[in-house]
């Protein structure tokens, strides 16, 4: 089994170009399935995740597969080339979906394209309950015809009809499905209430690059659908940075006191994230090509609380935790998005953090630091949030099951070993 193995105590400093993000090639990948023909995405980050998401394209008759031309291209070696020209299969099995949730994507894709699709309930981290029945609503509310056995999920829609679909919680993932389900649905599709994370900007982005009309206004999604795929036709997407993978690095750079410049980051996807910095004692600024992070003192401590985007990112609360360990007080976390994003809390007690959780919250009793020991990773930011405090650790640090920081991390210790860290993966 890999694991890494981290000598803290170093100040990185330097530059680093944050890879293409995770979260928006998924359901992109996906939504390729809408448009046939050839598609080339750029900057897609070479992850566990985006392998996941080429099985289950390659399964409904889709070919992917690296770029590998001859040619000069900056491009080349993080694009892939996703032909749907004959896609024909709208079943999904349970061992490729059980690996990620993301796979659950591809049910509004194949409903648009196919009119049909079976496909397996979804698996991925172990962060909490994560229902899917805000998709499921969104197909109905289109007209598609549900049923759910032996663990799939059958739905079948070749007439899909727009409408108004008021959706009771912002989820991520069943804003994105209900997008791709309704780009072929007769008429207009109002999503109220949906996801606003950039993620979700990029896929109506790309969405609209292939030939779809939709806006965003005054928090309404609105959708004017195709009636023929006829409409539709591929493109050429280049995948904006990873704001999580970023703010992973923008923590890096705080809690080991260090001065690092984030090539391609984009600040107005981080202002949650930065305003908790700042409060920190860090000193965050613009550049010309990203953002420069640094800081030479001792932390101070700030209380956080996840919610949808804009709010702080849940995707970033573990790594924020790491750093409120060494922070000079006490400091609050609340999860309110994930009944089980704690799970990285007992290994950083390992470490020698003061913690103590009381259901949602977090009640850190900063120490002055955190000792090298061997923790374990149970999911992808969990897992980072335990390499930033071994980046910071006095002593030897020794992370296990790191397959799930690679799923949403790409080459993060060969990154961090660029800027000064002695971390090597074994």
């Amino acid at each position: 089994m890999k694991k890494f193995i981290i000598d803290g105590g170093v100040r990185l400093h330097g530059e680093v170009k944050v890879s293409g993000s995770k979260n928006s090639c998924l359901p992109i990948m996906a939504a390729t399935l809408l448009a046939p023909g050839k598609h080339l995405i750029h900057g897609v980050p070479k992850l566990g995740d985006i392998h996941t998401m080429m099985q289950i394209l390659r399964v409904t008759g889709a070919s992917v597969d690296w770029y590998k031309g001859a040619e000069e291209s900056r491009l080349k070696d993080h694009t892939l080339i996703i032909d749907t020209s004959e896609v024909n299969n709208s079943e999904i099995p349970y061992e490729i979906v059980s690996k990620m949730r993301a796979s659950f994507l591809v049910t509004g894709a194949l409903l648009g394209r196919l009119g049909s699709a079976h496909v397996a309930r979804p698996g991925g981290c172990a962060i909490g309950h994560r229902p899917i029945d805000e998709h499921l609503y969104g197909f109905k509310m289109l007209g598609a015809q549900l049923e759910e056995k032996h663990g799939y999920i059958h739905a079948k829609g070749n007439s899909l009809v727009g409408t108004e679909i008021h959706l009771n919680e912002q989820s991520v993932t069943a804003t994105e499905n209900i997008l791709l389900a309704s780009v072929t649905a007769r008429g207009k599709t109002h999503i109220i209430n949906g996801a606003k994370e950039p993620h979700i900007i990029e896929l109506i982005n790309f969405l609209n690059s292939i030939g779809t009309e939709i806006e965003l206004e005054n928090d309404i999604i609105m959708i004017n659908g195709r009636s023929s795929l006829d409409q539709l036709h591929p493109s050429e997407y280049e995948i904006s940075a990873d704001y999580i993978e970023a703010g992973t690095l923008m923590i890096a750079a705080v809690i080991t006191n260090g001065d690092i410049t984030l090539i391609r980051a984009r600040w107005e996807d981080l202002t949650a994230l930065i305003t908790k910095l700042q409060e920190i004692g860090a000193t965050l600024e613009k550049t010309n090509n990203g953002i420069r992070v640094k800081k030479n003192n001792v932390s101070k401590p700030c209380s956080i609380k996840t919610s949808p985007y804009p709010g702080f990112p849940t995707d970033l609360q573990p790594q924020l935790t790491s750093l409120l360990s060494i922070a000079n007080g006490t400091s609050v976390v609340t999860e309110t998005m994930f009944e089980q994003r704690f799970n990285h809390i007992p290994e950083l007690v390992r470490m020698g953090a003061q913690i103590e959780v009381d259901g949602r919250s977090a009640v850190i009793n900063g120490v002055q630091s955190l000792s090298g020991a061997q923790v374990m990773a149970s999911d992808i930011r969990g897992g980072a949030a335990l390499v930033l405090a071994g980046l910071s650790a006095k002593g030897k640090t020794e992370i296990s099951r790191i397959y799930h920081i690679e799923r949403g991390y790409e080459g993060l210790e060969v990154k961090l070993r660029g800027l000064g860290a002695n971390i090597k993966k074994v």
